[in-house]
């Protein structure tokens, strides 16, 4: 009965500080559920919350693996995609760039993203008045907190542009919120990420890597340096992950890296049930052909050369005998197999490398650039990288991130667009782009919502 007593309060408490709230802009906890406060007050309770928001991740919003996220959509925005559904749809426009402010699709990965970073805010309010909660715990909970805000607060700014960094629960406050320049923004990510290396604890919680410590911070941390063109600052922070042989391992099978048990994963998402595996393969995998939504570009296929073990193991064809498609093939269990063999990998060692190696590149420090480089590249079975210069590695390995990051969480759409490579790549194949698809649009329900979040992005 008290098990039975405690499922029931968590739910509602979880209710609350996510699945209730249909954008940031909602009203404080109603005061027929058990408060916030007494959430944090209780070990057990409070890390059911933060389990929560990553359930929520996992299953809604910007980093979901189905089809509703970025991996899928982004991909079809930029060039990794083919799109063979139905026309007029939500994959569709992503596809032909034809997104509009109205689209529901574009309303569901806001909303959700604040949902998330909302109860976010909740656990770091609630854990920085607790009175019952232990000091390391009280530590893990913000920490995470922290991470997990940044974290959604980057791909948000990627993807719309300038935008409103929630730090409050406090609904009078962020239903005025005003959008902040990019650079702001990104003041704010990196001042959470080093809150967040400060507090938390450099081993993993459990014996899985579904709840972030210190390192998954610090290559966030990398990621974003990265993106600032912070050379020096995105160097050390990747390698002060790198330095964590104990933890992180380079695989020696190309064939590992997407298991669930790899060492070379930093973060990780569980699993919604016992023995799933991730929404990706679900997403990506299709048996015969042609396909009946998504596939990879001739383009993507033709990035590799037959000698790339990518090729041959994280894609695979399907044919009818006179034409053929491939489909991403990281994920190969799309069905529940009694005990999980794959989870959905967000941060993983090879992003480190290859932001070392561009930011060496760019710090002229050749011999170390290229040691990074061919990491990735001698893994995949490719001779060293012959570049000689600067701006030839810096080139080999965007080429290289193409070719091990794709289908991961719009890294390619990304990368495009910080090189400032997106006009170039993107306006021969796609006959509606225009530079403003830089961004997507705001949802216009919240613009209704809340006038300070005007002006609409260019074009829109």
């Amino acid at each position: 009965m008290k098990n039975n007593k405690l499922v029931f309060i968590v739910w509602n408490i979880l209710l609350c500080l996510t699945a209730g709230c249909d954008s940031f802009t909602d009203v404080d906890l109603p005061s027929s559920q058990l408060t916030a406060k007494d959430v944090f007050e209780d070990k057990t309770t409070a890390n059911a919350a933060m389990v929560d928001i990553y359930a929520k991740i996992r299953d809604h919003g910007l980093l979901t693996g189905y089809p509703s996220g970025i991996s899928s959509q982004l991909g079809l925005y930029a060039d990794e995609l083919l799109f063979f559904g139905i026309s007029g749809s939500s994959q569709s426009n992503f596809y032909t760039n034809a997104l509009l402010a109205s689209d529901t699709e574009i309303s569901e990965l806001w909303t959700s993203s604040y949902n998330q970073i909302y109860a976010a805010n909740a656990i770091i309010e609630g854990v920085t008045t607790s009175a019952a909660l232990a000091g390391s715990d009280r530590d893990q909970l913000m920490g995470e907190a922290l991470f997990i805000r940044a974290l959604i607060h980057f791909y948000l700014v990627n993807t719309f542009g300038d935008i409103p960094y929630i730090q409050t629960t406090d609904y009078q406050q962020n239903k005025v919120a005003h959008r902040m320049p990019e650079n702001e923004v990104y003041l704010h990510i990196k001042e959470d990420l080093e809150r967040a290396i400060s507090v938390l604890p450099e081993e993993y919680v459990g014996s899985e890597r579904v709840r972030p410590n210190k390192w998954a911070a610090q290559a966030l941390l990398a990621r974003v340096c990265l993106y600032r063109q912070q050379w020096g600052e995105a160097s050390n922070a990747a390698s002060a992950v790198l330095n964590q042989t104990g933890l992180f391992v380079w695989p020696s099978d190309i064939g590992t890296v997407f298991g669930k048990g790899s060492f070379s994963t930093i973060w990780q998402l569980m699993p919604a049930v016992a023995g799933g595996n991730t929404y990706e393969a679900g997403t990506f995998i299709f048996v015969e052909g042609p396909p009946a939504t998504l596939a990879l570009s001739e383009a993507l296929i033709g990035a590799f050369s037959d000698e790339d073990l990518r090729k041959t193991n994280w894609i695979k064809a399907v044919t009818t005998g006179t034409d053929r498609w491939y489909h991403a093939y990281k994920y190969k269990e799309s069905s529940n197999t009694g005990s999980s063999v794959e989870y959905s990998i967000v941060l993983r060692m090879a992003e480190q490398y290859l932001i070392r190696a561009e930011a060496r590149a760019h710090q002229g420090d050749l011999i170390g650039a290229k040691e990074d480089l061919n990491k990735t590249r001698n893994l995949a079975g490719l001779q060293d990288s012959n570049a000689a210069t600067a701006t030839a590695i810096i080139t080999e390995v965007l080429q290289e991130r193409r070719r091990e990051f794709f289908t991961e969480f719009g890294n390619r759409f990304f990368d495009l667009k910080r090189t400032a490579g997106l006009d170039a790549t993107l306006s021969p194949i796609k006959s509606q782009w225009e530079t403003t698809d830089r961004l997507l649009p705001l949802p216009e329900s919240e613009l209704l919502l809340n006038p300070n979040l005007a002006p609409q992005n260019a074009n829109y």
